[in-house]
């Protein structure tokens, strides 16, 4: 799959896509990171991507002509009509079925903006699909980028070092969609705190079992949103709605 950033800070991403075990996936070319800057594409000395905007206000807005300049280069050289990527308050919240998604795709041009933001012109002409990190405001799409493209990589065949470690990540559909349980490793006491007992007790079935009982709490606890849709979509036994209950 190959995903085409277009971003104003290219050296951003330069340490990000050597370094880490996703690296592999960039390195492999599972995921072909290409870079591109908007300045490249703009007219004039001083190579200008932002004006102030019409009506008054602060800050600047992002061109649209340098924008469509270079997303016109990126289809040539693509030679598709790969999906436009805006990162935006406005988006769908990135969640994991979006991702796995996005892992299965032939990948998409991510727009990063800046400053107050694009043209409202360009995204009107050219992007196909808002995305959100959440309810909050970044400098620019760059980290919003990076996220998706590491969480992409790391879905990728032989990324991880064991290919089922991704299965265990909360929100997986593998845990029917629940937070993760905690995790323990040595020493088996620290400052005084041992390990729950039967991760020592070398009963496998009985630790999938304190797994499963750890994910119900935390999920009913911290994302109860998350439980309740693992209870409409069936995914809950007897088994666990004594847990949940407290008679188990």
């Amino acid at each position: 799959m190959r995903f085409d950033v277009v971003t104003l800070f290219p050296e951003l991403f330069e340490p990000f896509l050597k370094t880490g075990i996703t690296r592999r996936a960039y390195e492999a070319g599972q995921v072909d990171v290409h870079l591109t800057n908007p300045r490249d594409y703009s007219s004039g000395n001083y190579r200008r991507v932002d004006d102030r905007p019409f009506g008054g206000g602060p800050g600047m807005v992002m061109m649209a002509e340098p924008l469509a300049q270079a997303l016109a280069a990126i289809r040539a050289a693509r030679g598709d009509q790969a999906p436009v990527v805006l990162f935006s308050p406005i988006g769908q919240p990135l969640n994991h079925a979006a991702v796995q998604g996005w892992a299965g795709s032939a990948g998409a041009i991510l727009l990063c903006g800046r400053y107050e933001g694009i043209d409202q012109r360009f995204i009107d002409a050219y992007v196909d699909v808002q995305i959100s990190l959440g309810d909050f405001v970044l400098s620019g799409g760059e980290i919003a980028a990076m996220a998706l493209l590491d969480a992409v990589a790391r879905l990728q065949p032989g990324v991880l070092s064991d290919e089922d470690s991704h299965h265990q990540d909360s929100f997986n559909p593998a845990l029917d969609g629940l937070l993760d349980c905690p995790h323990y490793t040595r020493p088996e006491v620290w400052n005084g705190v041992g390990i729950p007992a039967v991760l020592g007790s070398g009963h496998h079935e009985n630790i999938e079992r304190w797994r499963r009982d750890q994910r119900l709490l935390l999920t009913a606890q911290h994302r109860p949103d998350l439980l309740d849709a693992a209870r409409r979509a069936g995914a809950l036994d007897s088994r666990d709605v004594r847990v949940l209950s407290g008679k188990s």
